[in-house]
């Protein structure tokens, strides 16, 4: 409400503006006003309006400048909020640079459009309806002139204004596909340079580039069509006015004062006919922005469990009870699947790739949920539980192991926030991490790069290991979790696994022999 006060009250200032040229107009003939007396008065009244124009010229800017950045972060944060909560099928399906692209470009568009052009329309509707109505005042032919001329202004801004929206749809999509495909080459640095494509990776962002600079020039162009083309069309009807006007002097129906004021009126209205210019091609670009953000919004996130009751401490006895389940546009993966694991014990699937041996985790993780039958640890169903609280008694260690830009003590820590130094060096005593991490220069403090890059892929998946054994849970989940170990290490793992794992839940998912050593059972899902 400040920022529209503010707004309304320059718009006032500024239609008060013409009205004291008329005054000095008619000083300088002459004549003289009751209030407005004296050269010194009007001259001094005009520097007071510049004065207070200029003072609420940069409260509403600073005002607007602020709300919008408010209103831009707490987009920002409600959309990384729904992203989290969607489910890991929308992550697995969608490009990241589409979704950085929805964070950081869209909303920033949203925002704007709201602070920067929304809030400044209705000012600037003041400003014309003002205008219009004062020159009414001073000559009600004009005034009808000009009235006559706005269908003219609205079908050529329809004209030259159409292109902008799916021009500006298709820049996004440009966009999101430059930082994808920049996101995906980043990951694959080591493989780009061991297979010597960096002629061929550089001509194919070359391609991207160019392509959004093509849209981005073509979208400029438009936009800085737009406004001119009000412009010079507001100009011509000026210069008509003007001439209608100077025609009305010559017969006496206008004073000379009054045609100065209806000049400066006229010049006016084409600064609210040209922002309006850019108000549409900023409409058409914040309404691209918002459907695709309200599509976004639109999808479905996890199923809310907040109102469910904590999955209390868990012995680990795990029941697959005659579980259905499919991806989208593929076969049946499990039809009528059971299988019992009691607590305490370590089983082992195995069986060719495809067969469903991480989808099990994930529905256990409820990153995905069973079509039919159900799953339950300790005889509870699974589907009515806190998924959190579900998920804090489960660790998961996959094959591609995903880590911070950190120190190897943050990403160790990672696994329980308030985890001391101790507990971290004793999580990776039990991954056997601790040793090649001491005789790094900065140790625990040393920083691994983007995804661990700077360690071999078994000291990788060994943090991970680590990350995962902090959290100490009651169930834990090895997938493919020593793949990138040397044997000697893996045998390693193996004989010393055994009492720090013995009271655990253990589901190992692997196609390594030795490793199957751990196993209680071992499951061939390639038979079920």
């Amino acid at each position: 409400m400040a920022i529209l006060a503010l707004l309304l009250a320059g718009s006032v200032i500024s239609l008060a503006v013409p009205w004291v040229a008329g005054i000095l107009t008619a000083h300088v003939l002459g004549e003289s006003h009751p209030i407005l007396a004296s050269l010194p008065l009007i001259i001094s009244a005009w520097l007071l309006l510049i004065i207070v124009k200029s003072i609420l010229s940069f409260s509403t800017s600073y005002l607007i400048g602020s709300t919008g950045e408010s209103m831009l972060a707490q987009l920002r944060s409600e959309l990384y909020d729904h992203l989290q909560a969607l489910p890991l099928r929308y992550h697995q399906e969608k490009k990241r640079g589409e979704l950085i692209a929805l964070i950081g470009n869209d909303a920033e568009i949203i925002s704007f459009f709201v602070t920067g052009t929304l809030v400044r329309l209705l000012p600037l509707l003041v400003t014309f309806l003002g205008a219009l109505v004062l020159m009414a005042w001073l000559s009600p032919q004009i005034a009808a002139l000009c009235l006559a001329l706005l269908p003219l202004y609205y079908f050529s801004l329809k004209l030259v204004g159409r292109r902008i929206r799916p021009i500006s749809s298709a820049w996004v999509q440009a966009w999101s596909d430059l930082i994808s495909f920049v996101e995906q080459n980043l990951g694959l640095i080591p493989t780009i340079k061991s297979f010597t494509r960096e002629p061929i990776e550089r001509e194919s962002f070359t391609d991207f580039n160019k392509g959004l600079l093509r849209l981005s020039k073509q979208q400029l162009l438009i936009q800085s069509l737009l406004s001119p083309s009000i412009s010079l069309l507001a100009g011509l009807g000026v210069l008509l006015l003007l001439w209608v006007g100077s025609q009305q002097v010559e017969q006496g129906q206008l004073q000379v004062p009054d045609l100065v004021s209806l000049l400066l009126y006229a010049i006016m209205l084409t600064q609210p006919l040209s922002s309006l210019a850019d108000v549409y091609g900023q409409l058409m670009n914040a309404r691209g922005a918002s459907e695709r953000i309200l599509s976004f919004l639109a999808e479905q996130p996890e199923p809310e469990s907040s109102h469910l009751p904590d999955l209390a401490p868990v012995r680990g006895d795990i029941c697959f009870d005659k579980i259905r389940f499919t991806y989208t546009g593929r076969e049946p993966l499990f039809t009528d699947f059971s299988l019992h694991i009691s607590p305490g014990e370590t089983i082992a699937l195995t069986g060719v790739n495809g067969v469903g041996k991480s989808t099990l985790a994930h529905l256990l993780m409820r990153l995905a949920d069973v079509e039919g039958g159900r799953i339950t640890i300790d005889g509870i169903d699974i589907r009515y539980v806190n998924i959190p609280s579900l998920r804090r008694q489960i660790g998961l260690v996959e094959q591609h192991t995903l880590l911070l830009h950190g120190s190897i003590a943050e990403n160790i820590g990672y696994g329980d926030a308030l985890a001391t130094q101790e507990d971290i060096e004793n999580a990776a005593i039990g991954a056997k991490a601790h040793d090649f991490i001491k005789q790094l220069p900065q140790g625990y403090d040393t920083i691994i790069g983007d995804q661990g890059l700077k360690l071999s892929g078994g000291q990788r998946q060994r943090i991970a290991l680590a990350r995962a054994l902090l959290k100490n849970p009651p169930i834990l989940i090895l997938d493919e979790a020593t793949s990138m170990f040397d044997p000697e290490g893996e045998q390693d793992f193996i004989q010393e696994s055994h009492e720090q794992l013995a009271e655990k839940t253990i589901i190992i998912i692997t196609h390594r022999p030795a490793i199957l050593q751990l196993a209680d059972r071992i499951i061939d899902l390639s038979l079920h």
